[in-house]
């Protein structure tokens, strides 16, 4: 998964340690079974293959869950976007870098990649999945989530009982601290990152950022890691957006997914979940905010 993970328990010192090397053993397994630059990895093993037999539990929940959330965003949410991904990351063999090219030429290798890209293009049946030729999948925008989840039950199930997992961004915290009070989670300002823009008091919820100031492929910053895959280029509707959600799994696959969309698509989705709030900041830098999001506000 690429990313720093910061473990927080309220516990004895007779359980502490226990629990968080076991929370990190666990982060440890999914992110093997996840990761798609590794070739210990399922992930990458099932790209490199196209078929995998008897792939473990998660690999296929990881899958199942993100066809649903590709469901949920109109498509917006999905996991194949991969060749699309491997089209505009940087590759030091190439005279020139995919956004160097013209646009001409950056339009037809897009479109070649887009015949491999869509929720049809994964096939699960029993206990195997198989890709159709030339396809590829990406876990990026769910694998953190889906983790922080996994490690905070670890941690519950040793009898934890006050924690908070932040797997790079992607946060999830189990019950209040101790005297009641709740986590407090701090927004990022996009434009300067030494800031916090607002901040958020939760319980037990998970909350979950994607930001285009994270991760850019080219030294101007006009191409970064969150690719629309109806589009083949960046989203570029948004600069940053905050999901609250019961899961990390949850929060962080509709974060893309809302991001993808745009702010008034995204912000109508968000309205239509059950127990999903939401803000939403666009390249504008104008702010919405989901109707129930108040309710975890902390007034300055």
């Amino acid at each position: 998964m690429d990313t720093f993970v910061t473990i927080v328990i309220y516990s004895s010192p007779e359980t502490a340690q226990e629990a968080i090397d076991a929370a990190f053993t666990r982060i440890e397994e999914i992110e093997t079974i996840a990761t798609t630059w590794d070739i210990k990895g399922e992930a990458y093993r099932l790209n490199e293959s196209g078929y995998m037999d008897n792939p473990s539990e998660e690999l296929i929940e990881l899958i199942k869950l993100s066809l649903e959330y590709n469901e949920i965003t109109g498509g917006c949410f999905d996991i194949t976007v991969q060749p699309l991904l491997e089209l505009w990351q940087y590759d030091a063999d190439d005279e020139k870098q995919f956004w160097e090219l013209e646009k001409s030429d950056q339009l037809s290798a897009i479109d070649d990649a887009m015949k491999l890209i869509g929720s049809d293009r994964i096939i699960t049946d029993g206990n195997s999945i198989r890709l159709k030729e030339g396809s590829s999948i990406t876990l990026g925008g769910i694998a953190k989530g889906y983790a922080a989840d996994e490690a905070l039950e670890t941690l519950q199930s040793l009898g934890i009982k006050h924690a908070l997992v932040n797997a790079g961004g992607d946060i999830r915290t189990l019950g209040t601290k101790p005297g009641g009070d709740g986590w407090s989670i701090a927004l990022v300002n996009p434009d300067d990152t030494t800031q916090s823009l607002a901040t958020f008091m939760v319980e037990g919820q998970a909350v979950t950022t994607s930001g285009n100031y994270e991760r850019y492929f080219n030294p101007d910053k006009s191409a970064h890691h969150i690719i629309n895959p109806k589009t083949g280029f960046s989203a570029d509707e948004c600069i940053s957006v905050t999901i609250i959600a019961e899961s990390g799994t949850r929060a962080d696959a509709l974060a893309t997914g809302v991001f993808v969309l745009g702010p008034d698509d995204g912000m109508a989705l968000v309205e239509k979940l059950d127990n999903v709030e939401a803000l939403i900041i666009d390249t504008s830098r104008n702010i919405y905010r989901s109707s129930g999001l108040s309710q975890y506000m902390v007034q300055d």
